[in-house]
């Protein structure tokens, strides 16, 4: 076993110490906003970022330099798709270790899913959110549900919800079942400025289902979901967002049917966007042999064909977003108990970089700008948030990602509360060795499993 890793938090600041002057050196500067890919200094003063240049800046005294070399330095990572838990579920996660977990694994912002208890549905709701990150070391963005409770049977107030801070509406957890709502809901949208986030999903064909349906359910004599059951509603929710003009993006891609849809609505000119998860390029259905409840999620994890076209989406642009469904759970319902009745959900901020740069840049699936514009740029521009590029005077949110070195996932050693994660005893290559946000240093990392 490795070592613990030397991680640390330095957060939160002393309010007392003025930001300091920091100058990052030798580092490979990607940021595929301003077309810049080579080596680069970096000046970071004020919070803001002061000047990117080839020769360090004369008139810059730095009182922190970091050493970059070998290390990309990008633009701050966002994670659109995050279940904090709380309010309600603080047994599973809180808005502190959520937030944690989302800095050590490189972001410095998140997007968080409405489906907390109770929903978050209201104005008040998106309000605590804020107020409870205020302190956090990462940038928080509320999601408000599409309807109240996530009910399905009423609009919840978008209007309020907006101006309280909410940067989308998602009933993540479940498809809106009736047509018409969803409608409403896209119209609604538009008319706001924000996009309507849907979790696609029949509840008739998926109805006590707990992996994919297909020969190794079978074999396994486990109950189904079928790939259909997301198709249908992709299709339904792309139709609608064609018809009124509206944003849509669809969370969770996991099948070739999926891709093949959202493919065409864009050569179309669909305003539709979607993002898919790390275990979707990574594991199989046939991952679940041994019943192995880490492994179970929703979307499920789907065949080898369907694997390759998430693969194949993601090189081709028509996948814009990796996003990791961050979704915790205590250990009784997700280890300590049988298949058929462990909790769907995966947690992965802290794996994430690891497996994108293990399973996609090594094998020269992506590059690495395209990781940063799947993980950083994309994200922002889908929900309107400031970031995502070096330019001058933007704030200093900035991520170094050391892309080679060698580590073992240990869940012990996790930030986040929760142990689920798919990834238990992987060997990776590469993490975020700093995460920087406005201009504050808030967690470095130096080697060791994680």
């Amino acid at each position: 076993m490795l070592s613990k890793p030397n991680r640390q938090f330095i957060f939160p600041p002393d309010p007392a110490v003025a930001l300091q002057r920091i100058l990052i050196e030798n580092g490979r500067v990607i940021d595929p906003a301003n077309q810049i890919d080579e080596q680069l200094f970096v000046a970071i003063s004020g919070g803001k970022i002061k000047s990117v240049s080839k020769d360090r800046p004369r008139d810059f005294v730095a009182e922190r330099t970091i050493d970059a070399k070998g290390a990309w330095v990008v633009p701050g990572l966002m994670d659109m798709h995050v279940h904090l838990r709380e309010p309600g579920r603080e047994d599973r996660e809180t808005i502190e270790t959520g937030t944690h977990a989302a800095c050590a694994g490189g972001f410095t912002a998140v997007a968080c899913m409405p489906n907390t208890t109770p929903v978050l549905d209201e104005e008040s709701k998106i309000r605590y959110v804020y107020q409870r990150g205020e302190r956090c070391p990462c940038r928080i963005y509320p999601i408000g549900a599409i309807t109240k409770n996530q009910d399905g049977d009423e609009l919840a107030p978008m209007g309020e919800m907006v101006r309280a801070g909410a940067r989308g509406f998602s009933d993540d957890g479940k498809s809106v079942k009736k047509t018409s709502m969803m409608r409403n809901a896209l119209n609604y949208s538009k008319s706001f400025g924000v996009p309507i986030i849907s979790h696609c999903e029949d509840a008739d064909l998926v109805t006590g289902g707990h992996m994919n349906e297909g020969v190794v359910s079978t074999r396994l004599g486990v109950r189904g979901m079928p790939s259909i059951a997301e198709e249908i509603y992709v299709a339904r929710d792309i139709m609608l967002a064609e018809y009124t003009g509206a944003r849509l993006h669809i969370a969770h891609v996991s099948t070739a049917g999926s891709v093949q849809i959202v493919r065409e609505a864009k050569e179309r000119g669909v305003a539709v966007t979607c993002e898919t998860c790390p275990h979707y390029f990574t594991f199989t259905d046939e991952s679940l042999e041994a019943y192995d409840t880490y492994k179970k999620m929703n979307p499920p994890l789907r065949t080898k064909a369907d694997l390759e076209a998430i693969i194949a989406g993601l090189a081709d642009g028509t996948i814009d977003v990796i996003a990791t469904d961050h979704a915790p759970h205590v250990s009784e319902d997700k280890k300590d108990c049988e298949f058929e009745a462990a909790a769907f959900g995966v947690i992965g901020l802290e794996t994430a970089i690891g497996v994108v740069l293990t399973h996609l840049v090594e094998k020269d699936i992506l590059m690495p700008s395209d990781v940063v514009e799947k993980m950083s740029v994309n994200p922002r521009r889908i929900m309107g948030v400031p970031g995502g590029s070096l330019s001058m005077d933007a704030d200093a949110d900035i991520t170094i990602i050391d892309p080679a070195t060698p580590w073992t996932v240990e869940p012990q050693y996790f930030y986040s509360k929760a142990r689920n994660t798919a990834y238990e005893g992987a060997k990776l290559r590469g993490y975020a060795s700093y995460t920087i946000l406005g201009g504050r240093i808030v967690y470095e990392r130096q080697g060791g499993s994680a």
